[in-house]
């Protein structure tokens, strides 16, 4: 054991000045050490336990900085950790241990923002285009994270997740389903990481199911609302007197019957104009295929009468430069809707769904899908496999499937030309 020093006073502790080593007394083996710069700070030298060789193991242990710990105070630590010692206990491995635990419990300290942000950039390289990916992450942010956001994964639990999904689940059942996925994604992932542990309160089998209605039960409800075919053409009378760049795209979406993206992200250099041919290529198609859309008389003459920028290549440009937002071509509508049920007119509604509050919903930009291919197996004669290649549909059925192999593009073109003759009729 250390030779106990002279016991020094509060004031002449406060005295030492010069860089060096200082025993205090009171405890053995207790220091002051002054510092070049003029810093002080406690020291406690022990021996504890024995090295390798077998020899003794001379330690220091630090016990804080002077003067906010006070000598009184610095004798007192010094105290303690002599008794650990007496008592078999290795204080330098205990502190280790200590903070080591520490680390360990701040590494899973994780939010469930941060986990769905380290998420996204892990999954990035699976989608086909970087829309599919920025979708991905905008549900989140969108549904997600005003409720989970700053919880821990770890503390997860389903409570939390019903209360994302239960608000939209029958209003917005296809976003609701998408949305459910990808929460389970995220916590999937920090399941993996060692970020939380226990099974995962967002699956569906065996534990949402037993919550939620099925999502085929109230499909009625999120499905996109569409225009009975029968008004169409009353509809397209009244937006060709529409003006504005989103008026046009909306009108060639519904020409086309393409997705309201495959039309906002059009380059000319995409369009024969003289063969009548639209080749979207393969990246900003939903299904990772190139598709070729057979363009009518009438959607010719709608892109020959469009202004061409030297700026940019999109066949349809925001006034500010880049592609048109999905909200552009929805906000014709609602005016368009707007207009009609101002003049005392039902408006553009799908009669077949209502909201929360038992009102018919507005039709919606996507809804024209529903609309073309509801009038085409209605009041044509065209083959199954024709329209849904039009529709740029997998066909489910895989026999049917291989049969359909080729484009029919041909075949496809006489069908957009009598969709085009039925909603422009001929005056």
């Amino acid at each position: 054991m250390p030779r106990v020093a002279k016991e020094m006073s509060a004031l002449e502790v406060k005295r030492l000045s010069q860089p060096g080593m200082y025993a205090v007394g009171g405890v053995p083996g207790l220091h002051l050490q002054v510092l070049p710069g003029g810093g002080k700070t406690w020291l406690l030298r022990v021996t504890v336990g024995v090295t390798a060789s077998g020899k003794q193991r001379r330690s220091e242990i630090g016990l804080g900085g002077y003067p906010a710990v006070t000598l009184q105070q610095a004798r007192d630590k010094a105290r303690e950790v002599r008794e650990k010692i007496a008592q078999g206990i290795d204080p330098i491995a205990e502190r280790k241990a200590a903070r080591s635990a520490l680390l360990a419990s701040r590494a899973n300290q994780i939010t469930f923002e941060e986990a769905a942000r380290l998420c996204f950039e892990a999954k990035r390289p699976e989608w086909k285009n970087p829309k599919h990916a920025q979708q991905w992450i905008n549900t989140l942010e969108a549904y997600a994270f005003p409720t989970l956001a700053k919880l821990y994964v770890r503390d997860i639990d389903t409570p939390h997740v019903l209360e994302v999904l239960e608000p939209i689940w029958k209003v917005k059942t296809e976003t609701a389903k998408r949305l459910r996925g990808r929460i389970e994604a995220v916590l999937d992932w920090a399941t993996a990481r060692k970020y939380r542990d226990g099974s995962n309160p967002a699956r569906w089998k065996g534990n949402l199911d037993a919550m939620l209605p099925k999502p085929s039960k109230v499909a009625k409800n999120g499905n996109h609302p569409a225009l009975p075919f029968t008004e169409a053409p009353a509809f397209m009378t009244h937006l060709r007197k529409m003006e504005g760049t989103g008026a046009r795209a909306l009108e060639f979406t519904i020409l086309t019957a393409a997705r309201s993206g495959e039309v906002r992200g059009a380059k000319w250099d995409e369009i024969d104009l003289e063969a009548g041919v639209w080749t979207i290529p393969a990246d900003r198609m939903k299904m990772g295929k190139e598709h070729m859309v057979p363009l009518t008389a009438e959607a010719v003459t709608l892109l020959k009468a469009l202004p061409r920028f030297d700026n940019t290549d999109l066949v349809f440009p925001a006034s500010r430069g880049g592609e048109l937002s999905d909200m552009t071509l929805t906000a014709v509508i609602r005016r368009m809707h707007k207009s009609e049920t101002k003049a005392g007119r039902k408006g553009y509604i799908d009669p077949k769904q209502a909201d929360s509050d038992g009102k018919p919903r507005v039709i919606t930009v996507h809804g024209f899908r529903s609309t073309f291919r509801d009038w085409a197996g209605e009041t044509t004669h065209h083959p199954r496999e024709v329209i849904e290649h039009a529709l740029a549909h997998q066909l489910k059925d895989k026999a049917e499937a291989a049969y359909a192999r080729g484009s029919l593009f041909q075949k496809r073109r006489a069908l957009m030309e009598d969709w085009a003759a039925y909603i422009h009729p001929k005056k």
